[in-house]
């Protein structure tokens, strides 16, 4: 038996953790929260948490304290003078101050991609290491709203941790889970890697606060101190040693082994560390003077070890911790859609960020003073569990949105600076001093893009030039507002593209004026009357180059019908779609049928909108609906009017059908020609609440299938996970909120299945998603409430847009795309066409005079070998330049075991091939966040026993790449991390 410091094999232990749970942003902003201000919100300051901690710790070397929020610990870091430092240092080396978990804040598990996810820990996790040469081990998410099987496997065991601890699961499988002790399992959170992607999960019994029995020791708190002065009154030795023996063993009657953990700390505690200290000091004394039980200082590295020691098997638990409720009306599945604007602007900001440091590479870190540092530390905060969940103050939601906005404004400067310099001929090596200055569009979600709006009739052209961070050739359409119906495309080598002009919707128009007049603070000069749609065809890692003009009328202006909906037979049905897709419109004006001929599927299929009444919290139970809680009090199908006609837009690109659903929702549906894919564009809002009734509003896919109970929704992007209505596969569910308790959040997609068919839904964000009958699914589009649901926000989620000094509810334009395939074949379309949503194509504009671009210009660059791409079946995640010169790359395969029949297999990555103009000198496989190798840190990961046989598992992963030959392979579902140095070398430069 391992002897830990001051533990015993005979006693029970009781491991007292020290700790101080930190949000970065919640009520108060993340810098208000660090310097103390604000605080008529809320009394809470991190600088002193720091301040106070460092001689707190000095006092007694038996003291350990646990640090977790990387924002606030480098903020503070920055501010020390080189004495304070080197305290610290000797502090986290002794192991009297570990920093666990270690991402720059503790972000949530459902509303994030898993690729922010990465993201962020590796910031945190590579500052850590090269300041402090230490490697977190611990994952601590004591506070996100229920837990995906992707942060257990992904962000646990492939970033090397042995254990991971948090607190926030369904009340039903807590109380279940207490009676048979299995608080502490060993979680099995990947179908596709099996038990060696094992990691021992605690799950705290009540919260993540100290133990029952009053242990707050802030200076304010009210629980009784320890007074050991027997010359002073009201002295209370022997009571405080009773009520700690009493939590300890209710606490053990509960855990398995003679180990338990207290936490002692909350949010934001530790304001003036020594009046904890202080306290715990005393009890830990007079404790193990008493003998019951032995205390310690400990931490959760030090318990996870005394677990491990004990060499038991434990129980197993698979898949995830989704939904969350604390209360039988209390499901906390409204935050998967909360802020549906700050969702998707993180969603889009996450995309630019993964093409930003692609071509913040290309030019080369140190030839330029712009980075996208900004942009990476404003994603990072964002991830939060109080940000990019919604679930923050109106105020703290614009300080994300403002970071971001900042962010991408560095960024995008770095952007058009690399295009200029890659697009610029003989700039091979070096930028030329004079470079183009492309314009990029980041508001064209709302029709609104200057350097599309120009007018072209004085011999002008807009040059548009299209980048691919995609590591295969791309084939897409793009689409840009333009003012005038005489115009032409034409490609690189001079050839005319066939395009479409598409009349703006008058929503489109409607929505472009107010907002762009709310966010700039002036109206729009020009005023587009047509989308331009034409095809674009660009290379992996690289661009291509569309120049469009005036011309005679050269793109074809759509043709434009509209259908009257009746309830006669007069009319008959109506059909869009070229190719092989085709869809058919009844006579009532409703989307009737999918039928793809190609695959030969074929479904009945309804598109539908409602709405749920939003509970108000005045009935017998004053839980209401708001920015956690989904509970509906009813549902109003939201019923179009009869009378209004659709109207259908035709052409050589693409068909549209518009419809006003009612006065606050306007819907597009797309089918392009060559794809197989409906898209369809929504914009939902302001929703009215002057009945007093705040809205979830959802639209509906209606089909015929039989689901038998199961859909399935993804896990942060990456792994499916089986769902089945009202159940629950590792206790039995009691079933209170027959909807609320069946979503689910979905980031990629939502499926469901019926023997022959498969019907995918994939989304443009985060949001909450279910499929609540047989043949149908559901997504929540936007949240519009006016009471606060009692999770201390104190504040109903009620956004606003204001101008003109008027305010009146957010609108929300967004898409989501729909594709029925037969069964087995939909998981294609759902990892490919998944990647070119997070990764949309980056536009970035230029305006010439005359002809001469392509004479001075490149029009067509690939950073790969041009014969080279990607296979189907892996991505590029990350391609960065990080400060030390070295380059990071990350390849990840989309497929898990046995989800396709072709495309789950070992795929590999020819490195020479990606680096065609680069000779890799050193190339090294690291844990997924960058901090160790990866062969050390399989050597030391904790290996666990489970209960039960021995799983029968197959698990293919790529083996060590021979320098040589820098192939790369890759299992299906695996994600490699290399650190690669490429040797000095004359000749072509990859700039």
């Amino acid at each position: 038996m391992v002897k830990y410091p001051n533990s015993s094999q005979r006693k029970l232990n009781v491991h007292v953790v020290p700790h101080t749970h930190d949000d970065v942003g919640w009520l108060k902003t993340v810098d208000q929260y660090y310097v103390g201000s604000n605080n008529s919100i809320q009394g809470a300051c991190v600088q002193n948490v720091l301040d106070s901690l460092v001689p707190a710790l000095l006092k007694d070397e038996n003291r350990k304290f646990i640090y977790v929020e990387q924002a606030f610990f480098q903020r503070w870091w920055r501010q020390q003078n080189d004495m304070i430092k080197d305290i610290v240092k000797g502090l986290i080396s002794t192991g009297r101050l570990e920093l666990i978990n270690g991402g720059m804040c503790m972000h949530d598990e459902a509303a994030v991609h898993y690729i922010d996810m990465i993201d962020q820990t590796t910031l945190g996790h590579r500052f850590i290491k090269e300041e402090f040469g230490q490697v977190p081990r611990i994952g601590w998410q004591i506070d996100p709203f229920g837990h995906s099987a992707v942060q257990a496997y992904l962000l646990g065991t492939e970033v090397g941790f042995d254990a991971f601890y948090f607190f926030r699961i369904d009340y039903q499988d807590r109380d279940t889970r207490k009676g048979t002790k299995e608080l502490e399992v060993v979680w099995r959170g990947s179908k596709t890697f099996g038990s060696s992607a094992d990691i021992f999960a605690g799950i705290f019994p009540k919260n993540y606060e100290p133990p029952p029995g009053e242990f707050y020791f802030e200076v304010d708190d009210t629980s009784p101190i320890v007074q050991d002065d027997p010359l002073l009154f009201d002295y209370n030795v022997e009571q405080r040693v009773n009520d700690f023996v009493a939590a300890a063993i209710a606490q053990a009657n509960i855990t398995r082994t003679n180990h338990v953990m207290f936490t002692m700390g909350t949010d934001f505690k530790y304001q003036y560390a020594e009046s904890w200290f202080r306290q715990m000091d005393k009890l830990i004394h007079y404790v193990n003077k008493d003998g019951r039980v032995n205390a310690l200082y400990s931490t959760p590295s030090i318990y996870t070890d005394a677990k491990h020691a004990e060499n038991v098997p434990w129980p197993l638990k698979t898949n995830d911790f989704f939904p969350y409720a604390d209360d039988p009306n209390a499901y906390w599945t409204g935050y998967f859609t909360s802020r549906p604007a700050l969702k998707r602007y993180v969603r889009v900001m996450s995309g630019y960020y993964l093409a930003a440091r692609q071509l913040e590479l290309f030019k080369g870190r140190s030839n330029s003073d712009l980075t996208t540092d900004s942009l990476a530390d404003a994603l990072a905060l964002a991830q939060h569990h109080d940000a990019v969940t919604g679930t923050e103050k109106q105020h703290v939601a614009n300080d994300y949105a403002k970071r971001l906005a900042i962010g991408y404004t560095k960024a995008e400067k770095l952007v058009s600076s690399s295009l200029s310099c890659l697009s610029q001929s003989g700039s091979k090596s070096h930028c030329p001093a004079h470079t183009t200055n492309f314009g990029q569009c980041p508001l064209l979600n709302i029709t609104y893009c200057p350097p599309s709006e120009i007018d072209l009739s004085q011999g002008k052209s807009l040059v548009v030039l299209v980048y691919n961070s995609l590591g295969w050739k791309r084939e897409d359409v793009l689409r840009l507002p333009v003012v005038s119906d005489s115009i032409v495309v034409h490609d690189s080598e001079g050839r005319e593209v066939e395009s479409q002009l598409i009349p703006i919707a008058n929503a489109s128009l409607h929505m472009r004026e107010k907002h762009v007049k709310a966010y700039l603070g002036m109206l729009p000069s020009a005023k587009p009357k047509f989308w331009l749609a034409f095809p674009v065809s660009v290379p992996p890692l690289g661009f291509n180059t569309y120049f469009i003009s005036s011309g005679k009328k050269s793109a074809s202006v759509s043709l434009m019908s509209t259908l009257y909906p009746s309830h006669g037979s007069e009319n008959s049905n109506m059909q869009i779609g070229q190719g092989q897709l085709k869809l058919q419109y009844n006579t009532a004006g409703v989307l009737s049928l999918y039928s793809d001929s190609k695959t030969q599927v074929e479904a009945n299929l309804e598109q539908k909108y409602k709405y749920y009444i939003g509970q108000d919290g005045n009935g017998s139970d004053p839980q209401a609906s708001g920015a956690y809680i989904f509970r509906p009090n009813g549902t109003v199908p939201i019923m179009t009017n009869g009378q209004v006609p659709l109207t259908v837009f035709r052409g050589p690109i693409l068909d549209e059908v518009h419809r006003q659903i009612n006065s606050w929702i306007y819907q597009i549906n797309r089918v392009y020609k060559g794809k197989d894919y409906v898209e369809t564009e929504f914009i939902v809002g302001p929703i009215p609440v002057d009945d007093g009734n705040g809205k979830e509003v959802a639209t509906e896919i209606v089909t015929n299938m039989a689901t038998n109970k199961t859909f399935y929704t993804d896990s942060s992007g990456r792994d499916f996970i089986k769902r089945i209505r009202d159940y629950r596969s590792e206790w039995k569910i009691e079933v209170h909120q027959p909807i609320a308790g069946n979503y689910y959040p979905v980031n990629l997609g939502i499926y469901v299945e019926d023997g022959s068919r498969e019907l995918s839904i994939l989304v443009d964000r985060s949001v909450g998603g279910a499929s609540i009958k047989d043949g149908q699914i559901e997504l929540m589009l936007h949240r519009r409430l006016l009471h606060d649901d009692g999770r201390g926000v104190a504040e109903a989620l009620n956004e606003t847009t204001c101008f003109d000094n008027r305010c009146e509810g957010l609108v929300i334009e967004g898409k989501y795309y729909l594709k029925i395939d037969p069964q087995g074949e939909g998981a294609r379309w759902r990892r490919t066409f998944g990647q070119e949503i997070y990764s949309p194509l980056l536009l970035a504009f230029a305006e010439q005079d005359g002809g001469n671009w392509v004479n001075s210009h490149v029009t067509k660059f690939s950073a790969m070998d041009p014969t080279y791409s990607l296979p189907d079946n892996v991505a590029l995640l990350t391609l960065q330049e990080l400060q030390d010169g070295s380059v990071l790359l990350r390849l990840a395969h989309l497929y898990e075991a046995g989800e396709h029949k072709d495309l789950s297999a070992l795929a590999s990555v020819d490195l020479k091939r990606v680096f065609p103009d680069k000779k890799i000198g050193k190339i090294v496989e690291t844990s997924l966040s960058v901090n160790q190798e990866r062969a050390a840190m399989e050597k030391r990961r904790l290996k666990w026993k489970v209960e039960g046989p021995p799983a029968d598992e197959k698990i293919i992963r790529g083996g060590p790449v021979d320098p040589s030959k820098l192939v790369v392979d890759l299992g299906p579902m695996e994600i490699r991390t290399f650190l690669i140095n490429f040797s000095q070398q004359s000749g072509k430069q990859l700039m």
